[in-house]
This record gives C-alpha cells, sequence and structure tokens, in this order.
C-alpha cells in the first residue's frame, strides 16, 4: 500500500506533541495554524486512529495511539536527519540548517559576525538566529528548536555540553570624566561607595552581585535595567558605574557618550564564554563544522568583543 503521508505532516505532528497546542507548535516552527491543523486532520484520515484529545480552553493531549505514532515519528525525522548528516560527510561538505542561539548581551556584538563569516565559509548552510536569557537558550536546546548557543557556563544542566572559548576577567566600566577613571585598575573597595548600573539580568545579575558581596560590600544600586545598551548609556552618562565582562571595539555608548574601561583587580571568577549543545554520541557535520569555525576565529582573537590583547 503506498505512503499518503509526508515528512511535513510527521514533522507538523511532532511539534504538536511537544507544544501541547497548535498556536504554540505554529510559533515555534513558523507555520500557519490551519496548515498544522490540516496535516494533523490527514494523518489521523491516513493511520485511521485518532491522535489528540481536544481540550476546550487546554490545548490538546495524545491519546494512547497518538502516543506511539508520535514517537515513531520523532524516530523517522531523527533517520532522516542522520541521513542528511551521512550525506554531508560522504561529499566532505559541511551543509544544511543550524539554529544558533546567543546570550541577550552578548547577541548584538557577536552573532552578526559570526554569521557572516560561517555562511562565506559554508555557503550552503541554513542559518537561523535566535536570542534570549540563559533559561530560554537552555530550554530551546532541549527542545531542539536550536543546536547550538553561545553563552557563558552559568548552571549548565547535566544533559547539556559546554566547550569553553574564552575567560572573560570583569571590568569597570565608567564614564570618560569620572574621577577615577584616570586610573589603571580597580578593586571593589574602590567602588563601595560609588552608585551602582546594576545589568539585571537572570544569572549575570548573581554573578556581578555575588562578587561584591564576597568583598563585604553592600551595592548602592541606583538602576536596574536589562538592555545592555541602555546600562551603558547609563553609565556613560554619569548615573553610575557598571560591571561588565564584554568589552566592545568602540569606547562609545549608543547615544554616542564616551566610556572607560578599566580592568578589576583582584581575584574574581571570569564569565567562561562558550558553545552548548546538547548531549549527543552524534553531532552534525555543520555542527561541528560551526564549533571549529568559532574557535579558530576566537584563536585568532578575531571577534568584536575579544581584545586583542586577551
Amino acid at each position: 500500500m503506498p505512503r499518503r503521508f509526508t515528512f511535513r505532516q510527521l514533522e507538523y505532528l511532532v511539534a504538536v506533541g511537544d507544544a501541547g497546542t497548535i498556536a504554540r507548535a505554529s510559533q515555534r516552527i513558523s507555520v500557519s495554524s490551519p496548515s498544522i491543523s490540516a496535516a494533523i486532520s490527514q494523518l489521523e484520515t491516513e493511520f485511521g486512529i485518532q491522535l489528540f484529545v481536544r481540550h476546550h480552553a487546554q490545548g490538546l493531549s495524545l491519546t494512547p495511539g497518538g502516543r506511539r505514532i508520535f514517537n515513531e515519528a520523532k524516530r523517522i525525522l531523527d533517520s532522516a536527519d542522520a541521513l542528511i548528516d551521512l550525506a554531508g560527510d560522504l561529499s566532505d561538505k559541511a551543509r544544511g540548517p543550524i539554529g544558533i542561539g546567543a546570550l541577550t548581551t552578548i547577541a548584538p556584538l557577536i552573532s552578526a559576525s559570526i554569521r557572516r563569516s560561517f555562511e562565506t565559509n559554508y555557503p550552503d548552510a541554513d542559518v537561523t538566529l535566535r536570542e534570549g536569557h540563559q533559561v530560554d537558550l537552555l530550554r530551546m536546546l532541549g527542545r531542539a528548536e536550536i543546536d547550538v548557543a553561545i553563552t557563558y557556563d552559568l548552571e549548565i544542566p547535566k544533559d547539556i555540553s559546554f566547550e569553553p572559548l574564552a575567560s572573560l576577567p570583569p571590568y569597570v566600566m565608567l564614564p570618560e570624566g569620572h574621577p577615577l577613571a584616570a586610573k589603571d585598575h580597580f578593586t571593589l573597595q574602590d567602588l563601595a561607595t560609588e552608585p551602582m548600573i546594576l545589568l539585571d539580568i537572570p544569572l549575570s545579575r548573581d554573578y556581578f552581585l555575588s562578587m561584591l558581596q564576597v568583598a563585604g560590600i553592600r551595592p548602592i544600586i541606583a538602576e536596574r535595567t536589562s538592555d545592555l545598551s541602555v546600562a551603558r548609556s547609563l553609565v556613560a552618562n554619569g548615573f553610575g558605574f557598571g560591571l561588565i565582562n564584554m568589552r566592545t571595539k568602540t569606547n562609545l555608548a549608543p547615544d554616542g557618550e564616551k566610556l572607560v574601561f578599566i580592568p578589576l583587580a583582584g581575584e574574581h571568577r571570569p564569565m567562561v564564554l562558550g558553545l552548548a549543545t546538547k548531549t549527543t554520541d552524534h553531532r552534525s557535520r555543520i555542527v561541528a563544522a560551526f564549533h571549529d569555525h568559532v574557535q579558530t576565529r576566537v584563536n585568532n582573537s578575531d571577534l568584536p568583543w575579544l581584545p586583542k590583547d586577551k
């Protein structure tokens, strides 16, 4: 009997099974809800069973038979992906889709540059970019919404592999005209009475505050912001100092005011930037190529956020 369903329909089935609603699946895979709904109905007709139970205002749940079909569909799709990887290996060419995530503070500095150089070296790569906080990126990795995340070594779970790229020590960020801006380095005690602009994002916030706590300093937090660009502008306009691990090529805040970055003296744990992937026995050729590409750029000090004297 000829098969009358497609891989695309199986992808929609798996997306709905993972998401729990057609609307959420539609957002994740960028396909219209009517198209997904029609595919599910066609599969139910083809298989002759009900795949989902529809709950009013509470989404969908797989039937027992639907769960078995769902699991087999995932296995089939994984096998199809493995065939694509095998073809790439045999042709000695990295190609195909790759989803890359980047931490929100890193994305503006690194995503576009890495994507451009990677696509130049691997023209058959089909790159999509996502950004988010650490929790978002780890969730996206777990759901296979992205293949790799550029992020820090903060609370990495056991089922995620993390490969370090660069160790980034903390810097003090000050406006150019600040009385302390001429210093070669700072200790945290130098900043004890200064107002602070806190980069208030999950995990990074805890990292910076723990440094102050260990030094016995209770910070005078003048402003909190989850946007690094806003933090840079607030500092540049004299509202307080900032702590940061990632310097940039320019010393200008977004509004054109000048900033100064000064190393923080003392024993402080650096942020370790790296690539996070879902732990697996098989890494696709395109993901392996991305790892090698980024590592090469780091080794050559060829990234906007990486000082030449790292």
